[in-house]
C-alpha cells in the first residue's frame, strides 16, 4: 500500500507533538538517612528545600545506619548522606567505628546544626555523676547505632568504669534505649539536649530527668575525635539541664561522594542556604543552623568541590 505525502508529513507531525508533550525526566539525586529519629528528620527537611528550589529531585534512601549508607556514598552508588562529623572522619581515615575500612571518596558539602550530647539520669535515682553509674543498669550493644556505644564506652572511661563494673541491658540502636529508659528498664541513658525523645523522658519518669556532668580529659577527647567539650546553661527548651552541666558537642554534616557533579553540589548548597526558614520550619533540630558557619573546616577533612566554589562566591570560605 502506497502512503500519500500528506499522510506521511501528518504522521510525523503527530510524532514530533507527542514528543514535545512528553514531560523531560527531572533529574533525581539520593541522601542517605537512617530509619526514623534525628537523622532521617533532617534528611527529609534538606530534601524537601533541594527538591524545591534546586531544579532536580533529592530522595532520602532510608538504610539500617549511617555507616551503611556511608559505604554506598563511598562507592558512588548515592550521592549524598548525613551523618555527625566524628562519625564521618572515622570513616575517611579507616579509624574508630571504620577500622581497617577507609572511604577516601567521600567529601563535606556542609556543615549543618550542633547536637550537645549528655547522659540522663533520674532526678531521684541518686545518681549524680558518672562514677555513680558504678553497679547500674546501662544500655548495651547498639548494633543499629553503634556509634553510641563509642559514647558511652568514653563517657564511662572518663570516670573509671567500662561494662565490666555495670549490668549490661541489650538494646538495638537509641530510640530502643530511650524507650528501655523510660520503662524503668536502664538507669541512664544518652541523649542531645533539646531533643524531643527527652521531652517524652520527663513525662514518663516519675520525679522528671535530669543530665549529670560529663568528664573531659585527654583520653576523652582522644577517643571522640572533631568533638568538643562545652558547659551548657539551663534554659527553658532544654529539659532536664538543671544547672551548668558539661555536655559533649559535636556538628552535623551532610557530604557526598568525591565525584558528584560540581554543579549538582553548588546548588544543594545553595539550596541549604536560601531555605534557611524553611529549614527551621521542619523541626527544633535546627534552631543551632546558622548559615555563617555552613563552612566550618576540620582537620583532615575536604570539602567537595562544587561547596568550595559557593562559599567562595558567597564570602563563607576561610583560605
Amino acid at each position: 500500500m502506497r502512503i500519500s505525502l500528506f499522510a506521511r508529513a501528518g504522521a510525523a507531525l503527530i510524532g514530533a507533538m507527542m514528543v514535545l508533550t512528553i514531560p523531560a525526566v527531572a533529574q533525581v539525586v539520593g541522601i542517605g538517612t537512617t530509619k526514623g529519629g534525628a537523622n532521617a528528620a533532617v534528611g527529609a527537611a534538606i530534601a524537601k528545600v533541594v527538591s524545591d528550589s534546586a531544579g532536580f529531585q533529592m530522595r532520602p534512601q532510608k538504610m539500617g545506619g549511617t555507616q551503611q549508607y556511608m559505604a554506598i556514598v563511598n562507592a558512588g552508588e548515592l550521592e549524598f548522606g548525613l551523618s555527625n562529623v566524628m562519625q564521618f572522619g572515622m570513616a575517611v581515615d579507616g579509624a574508630g567505628m571504620s577500622e581497617g575500612t577507609a572511604h577516601p571518596d567521600m567529601r563535606l558539602v556542609a556543615t549543618l546544626m550542633q547536637f550537645r550530647n549528655g547522659v540522663i539520669v533520674g532526678k531521684e535515682s541518686g545518681i549524680n555523676s558518672l562514677a555513680d553509674l558504678k553497679g547500674k543498669r546501662i544500655p548495651d550493644g547498639y548494633a543499629a547505632a553503634p556509634l553510641f556505644s563509642v559514647f558511652k564506652d568514653a563517657f564511662l572511661a572518663s570516670a573509671g568504669l567500662t561494662m565490666d563494673d555495670v549490668t549490661p541491658v541489650p538494646v538495638v540502636g537509641l530510640p530502643q534505649s530511650w524507650a528501655a529508659f523510660r520503662e524503668g528498664k536502664v538507669d541512664m541513658t544518652i541523649a542531645a539536649a533539646g531533643a524531643g525523645a527527652v521531652r517524652e523522658m520527663e513525662a514518663a519518669i516519675s520525679g522528671g530527668i535530669k543530665y549529670i556532668p560529663l568528664i573531659e580529659d585527654e583520653a576523652t577527647r582522644a577517643a571522640l575525635p572533631r568533638t568538643r567539650f562545652a558547659v551548657i546553661e539551663p534554659a527553658k527548651p532544654l529539659v532536664g539541664v538543671l544547672e551548668p552541666t558539661l555536655f559533649n558537642v559535636y556538628e552535623y554534616v551532610l557530604f557526598a561522594n568525591a565525584s558528584v557533579n560540581e554543579d549538582t553540589v553548588y546548588k544543594v548548597v545553595a539550596a541549604i542556604i536560601d531555605g534557611e526558614k524553611d529549614l527551621r520550619a521542619t523541626s527544633p533540630l535546627w534552631k543551632s543552623y546558622k548559615p555563617a558557619n555552613i563552612a566550618t573546616q576540620f582537620d583532615g577533612l575536604q570539602y567537595h568541590p562544587g561547596a568550595v566554589k559557593y562559599f567562595k562566591e558567597k564570602g563563607l570560605w576561610k583560605e
